[in-house]
C-alpha cells in the first residue's frame, strides 16, 4: 500500500487527534463534547468508522435516538461494519422500531469474521420478545462460530433459565465460571440456579462473592437477601434488602414482595408500613 500524500498526513494527525479527544469525553461522560468532536472528524472522513460509532453512541447518551438511526445509518449501507450495524439495531430499538432492529442484527450477525456483540443482541433481543427457541439457535450459532465467546455462553445460560432448563443452565454458567473464575455475570447466573434448586448457602456464597467484584449491584444484594431469609438468617436478610434499596429506590417493589414470599420474611398490611420498614436503618 502506498504512503498517503505528504500535504494529507497532518489532516489525518489532525482527525486522529481530534477521535482519541472524543472518544476520552465519551468515556468522561461528556457525549455533548463527543458528538461534537466526532462530527468534525466526519466532515473530512465520511465512512471513518471509529468517528461514527461515537457520534452514534454519544447521541444516544443523549436519549437522541432518532438523531442516531439517521447518523448511523448513512455509515452502515456504505461500510458494512457489523459494529455499526449492531449499534445501529441498538438505535432503532430506543426509538422504538425493534422489528427493523433485528432485521438489522441478523445482516450484522452474517458478517464474516463473526461480531460476538451481534449475535449476543440478536439473540436477548429474540428472547426479550418470547421466541426462544430462535434465541437459542442464534446464540448456539454464535458459540459455534466463536468458542471462546463467555458472553454468548452467559446469555444462553439465562435463556435457558428462563425456559428452567436448570441443568443446562448450571452446565454453561459453571464452563464460564471454570474458564474465568472471576466473572460476576457468570458467578450471579449460577447462583439463581443454585437458589432454585435450593442451595441456598452455595448461593448465598457466590452471590458474596460477586458483591465483592461489584459492591455497587443493588440486584445482586437483594437476592443475597433473599437467600439469606429462606437459610433462616433474617436480621442479615434483612439488612442486606435493606441496603439494595437504599443503593436502588427502583427495588422497594420487588424488596417488598422478596420479603412477604419468603418462607422466614414479612407481610405488611400497608405499603408504607413496608416503605417505612426498608427505610429504616440497618442495625
Amino acid at each position: 500500500m502506498s504512503k498517503p500524500p505528504p500535504a494529507s498526513r497532518p489532516r489525518q494527525d489532525k482527525a486522529s487527534q481530534t477521535l482519541e479527544k472524543a472518544v476520552l469525553a465519551l468515556r468522561m461522560q461528556r457525549p455533548d463534547e463527543a458528538e461534537r468532536l466526532a462530527a468534525s472528524v466526519l466532515k473530512g472522513e465520511r465512512d471513518n468508522v471509529v468517528a461514527t460509532q461515537v457520534l452514534g453512541t454519544a447521541l444516544l447518551s443523549q436519549n437522541r435516538a432518532e438523531d442516531a438511526v439517521e447518523a448511523l445509518q448513512k455509515t452502515a449501507l456504505r461500510a458494512t461494519d457489523p459494529a455499526i450495524e449492531t449499534l445501529l439495531a441498538k438505535a432503532l430499538t430506543a426509538a422504538g422500531r425493534p422489528d427493523e432492529a433485528l432485521d438489522q442484527l441478523r445482516r450484522a450477525s452474517e458478517r464474516r469474521p463473526p461480531y460476538p456483540l451481534a449475535f449476543l443482541d440478536l439473540g436477548e433481543g429474540l428472547g426479550a420478545d418470547g421466541r426462544f427457541d430462535e434465541a437459542v439457535a442464534v446464540l448456539e450459532t454464535g458459540l459455534a462460530l466463536i468458542p471462546k465467546a463467555d458472553g454468548l455462553r452467559i446469555a444462553l445460560g439465562y435463556l435457558h433459565l428462563k425456559r428452567n432448563d436448570r441443568v443446562r443452565a448450571r452446565r454453561l454458567f459453571q464452563q464460564v465460571r471454570t474458564a474465568a473464575p472471576q466473572r460476576q455475570d457468570a458467578m450471579v447466573g449460577l447462583a439463581k440456579v443454585m437458589v432454585l434448586d435450593g442451595e441456598y448457602a452455595q448461593a448465598a456464597d457466590l452471590y458474596r462473592r460477586a458483591l465483592v467484584l461489584q459492591p455497587g449491584d443493588a440486584a445482586t444484594r437483594l437476592s443475597l437477601g433473599k437467600c439469606l431469609l429462606e437459610m433462616g438468617e433474617r436480621e442479615a436478610g434483612e439488612a442486606a434488602i435493606r441496603a439494595a434499596t437504599h443503593e436502588a429506590a427502583q427495588l422497594a417493589g420487588p424488596a417488598i414482595t422478596a420479603l412477604a414470599a419468603t418462607s422466614r420474611g414479612r407481610f405488611f398490611l400497608r405499603p408504607s408500613a413496608a416503605l417505612k420498614f426498608l427505610n429504616a436503618e440497618a442495625t
